[in-house]
């Protein structure tokens, strides 16, 4: 008897499409049932701008019911599918806490993480989106290590962790580019440089890093006094070494041998820095 009267409705859904005032007549009516089966039918042709506006209606009214969780899983999706990204992941999430062990949770809680990471801006403007999303898709990692999402969503986690690297290479660059202006801003640029290495090991921009902070070693111990020239040269060679060991066929590699060069030559002199 139930399927008798969901092909009914689902066949009245298909009938009221024809026309404008068939769609606002079942849009303004009661029959939540009725409604749920037109923004069904809406959905699966891919009318995602009508089917959104009746789910939200019919979200609120199905709380409770069987039909809470599709209804809810199927409004992320359309949201999804708008390029509304924001309302999206929130709608999925909504759906997941609701129904945490249900058939939909994997689907929520991946697609609600690719919702935030399609949504997050330059991270070198705001940085929180980037590290939410980064949340949201190591929750999904966790609670499901054989999903077939998961490559998916590893190099989503990837991809974001070097936007957030790009933000601190251009934070570090810009204290190398300051020099001793006001203070000494190459230190600050080998801190910046070294955390972001140990916060993101595994980052594509490791190598122009590493040369960043050896470049910062090399330029704050040819602008150093006296006093402290000797140690910030070895410093700087040391860091040649960590740098040479790790890359040793890196396009950076001949800068490197000229710093190198330049540091032990003036080891121990206390005269005009020498020069190449």
């Amino acid at each position: 008897m139930r399927k008798t009267i969901s092909i009914v409705l689902f066949l009245l859904a298909l009938a009221v499409m024809s026309g404008c005032s068939g769609y606002n007549k079942i849009v303004k009516a009661s029959d939540y049932n009725t409604k749920y089966s037109l923004a069904k039918t809406y959905f699966m042709e891919g009318h995602f701008t009508s089917c959104s506006s009746i789910l939200e209606e019919c979200v609120a009214y199905q709380r409770g019911t069987a039909q809470a969780e599709e209804s809810m899983y199927l409004l992320a999706t359309c949201y999804y599918n708008l390029g509304d990204y924001l309302s999206a992941s929130q709608y999925y999430m909504a759906c997941y806490r609701s129904f945490p062990n249900s058939t939909y949770s994997e689907n929520c809680l991946y697609w609600s993480g690719r919702s935030l990471f399609l949504d997050t801006p330059d991270p070198r403007l705001d940085a929180t989106s980037t590290e939410n999303a980064i949340m949201q898709l190591q929750r999904f990692v966790e609670s499901y290590p054989s999903s077939k999402f998961r490559p998916e969503a590893e190099q989503m986690i990837y991809t974001m962790y070097d936007r957030l690297v790009e933000k601190e290479i251009g934070t570090a660059e810009l204290y190398y580019s300051m020099g001793n202006y006001l203070g000494n801003n190459y230190r600050s640029s080998i801190i910046v440089a070294q955390n972001a290495l140990r916060d993101y090991p595994y980052t594509k921009y490791r190598e122009k890093l590493s040369m960043l902070v050896l470049k910062a070693k090399f330029q704050m111990a040819q602008e150093s006094v006296l006093d402290k020239r000797d140690d910030r040269y070895r410093d700087a060679i040391d860091e040649y070494y960590a740098f040479k060991n790790e890359f040793p066929e890196s396009s950076y590699m001949k800068e490197a041998d000229k710093m190198f060069r330049i540091s032990t030559k003036n080891l121990g002199n206390k005269n005009q820095i020498i020069e190449e």
